[in-house]
């Protein structure tokens, strides 16, 4: 039997925009013509009816706009028919794919060009940077999670040594040096989205509005959101690493936490101690209210420790174990080794918002991301503003992946009420 209906359904397709709902008839029933009528007129199903029921032994013609006029050989002509369709539901299908990722590229793009104002920011996954990695870290996870000890075997792979091994059994020296750390706390990273696939569901990771990270974690962050394989996330960090590992080895530079003052008064200090020193130090992580990370000549740095509390009464100045001032000019050497890597991978645009610590902002084309990615090891982190942007975009909940609980901390310094789960690994 044939009906008028605003579906068609041929052997179990169904498909769109289409007039008929069409039942298997009886073997001795011949199709009436309206059975075509509406899925027979468009050009993709004609030539497909005319070339199976001609190889079937079935008889086809045609008048007017194309409707058929006489149709014989009733198995042949619904095994065409069935087979015609669902062309046409391939060929809708791609077309309303093309139409949606058009759409997601414009909302996209206009994202870009606003900023964050406008992005949804309901659900937040976010990932730590530098600095977050200890010795005995994932050790429970790989024997929880088998897929985060295949990240963990790929990634071994790729570098050519166990980075397993130094994750759990360090030496904490070793594990440390940022040529080893990126690649640690990266890989940690993405292990920890499979930790929480298994935990909470694997549609648990689809919910993410939005997504971002702590330096490093900008890397871990676009991974997530589908713009860098893990693959190539492994390869880009270990360039990373060794690039900014070997600029700091060519200048004694260090980095200072500055606790208890504002980023003015934080400014005030670096600009003190840049002229009793002679050198340069500037803040490199505005991370939140009366935490600000500087970063510049070694000189500097110990001007900045001495005269901290004595004269711009910061609860304290903490010099970092890191190699040396990352975030300034002092890591410019780097940039260049890191450009040739991002040149040499795939880039894609995200299929969530991934905003940058160099401008507040997303960014879509692979072209804008490797350029901000490369701008980032010299420029100022702005985490405290993207924080605060994301807080005021609609935000309800958050994650943080990877090593520590560093950003949950951030996050409850800017605001107490903030919720953050923490997938520690």
């Amino acid at each position: 039997m044939f009906a008028r209906s605003t579906v068609l359904s041929v052997g179990g397709i169904a498909v769109l925009g289409t007039v008929l709902l069409v039942s298997t008839p009886p073997p001795t029933a011949a199709p009436t013509n309206d059975a075509f009528v509406g899925v027979a007129r468009t050009p993709l199903v004609q030539t497909s009816l005319r070339g199976m029921l001609s190889r079937g032994g079935a008889q086809f013609s045609g008048s007017g706009e194309g409707t058929p006029q006489t149709c014989y050989s009733t198995c042949a002509a619904a095994s065409a028919f069935a087979i015609a369709a669902t062309l046409v539901l391939s060929s809708r299908q791609r077309s309303l794919q093309k139409v949606k990722s058009q759409r997601f590229v414009t909302v996209a793009l206009k994202a870009e060009a606003d900023g964050a104002e406008g992005i949804n920011c309901k659900t937040a996954f976010l990932f730590p940077g530098q600095g977050a990695q200890t010795v005995g870290m994932c050790k429970d996870l790989v024997e929880e999670v088998p897929e985060a000890k295949a990240l963990f075997d790929k990634a071994s792979e790729i570098l050519g040594y166990d980075l397993l091994d130094k994750c759990i059994n360090g030496p904490k020296e070793e594990l440390n040096t940022t040529a080893v750390s990126q690649p640690a706390i990266f890989v940690a990273s993405m292990a920890a989205v499979e930790k929480l696939k298994k935990d909470a569901g694997a549609a648990k990771v689809d919910e993410a509005t939005i997504t971002m990270g702590l330096s490093l974690g900008e890397y871990s962050a676009l991974c997530f959101a589908g713009a860098l394989s893990f693959e190539d996330g492994v390869r880009v960090t270990k360039a990373r690493g060794e690039a900014m590992q070997a600029a700091a080895d060519a200048v004694e530079s260090s980095m200072v936490s500055v606790i208890g003052l504002d980023a003015e008064k934080t400014a005030s200090l670096c600009e003190k101690a840049s002229e009793l020193s002679g050198k340069k130090v500037q803040i490199a992580n505005y991370l939140c209210k009366g935490n600000y990370t500087v970063s510049g000549d070694k000189e500097a740095c110990a001007v900045v420790v001495d005269i901290a509390k004595k004269d711009f009464k910061a609860r304290m100045a903490v010099p970092l174990a890191v190699a040396g001032a990352f975030h300034t000019d002092f890591m410019a050497p780097a940039v260049d080794k890191l450009q040739d890597v991002l040149a040499s991978i795939e880039l894609k645009t995200p299929r969530i918002p991934v905003i940058s610590n160099v401008d507040c902002k997303p960014h879509t084309t692979p072209e804008k991301i490797r350029e901000t990615l490369a701008k980032q090891v010299t420029s100022p982190v702005l985490w405290e503003e993207q924080v605060k942007n994301m807080l005021s975009g609609g935000y309800e909940e958050g994650y943080e992946l990877g090593p520590g609980k560093v950003i949950a901390g951030i996050m409850k310094r800017i605001d107490r009420s903030a919720k953050v789960t923490g997938i520690s690994v």
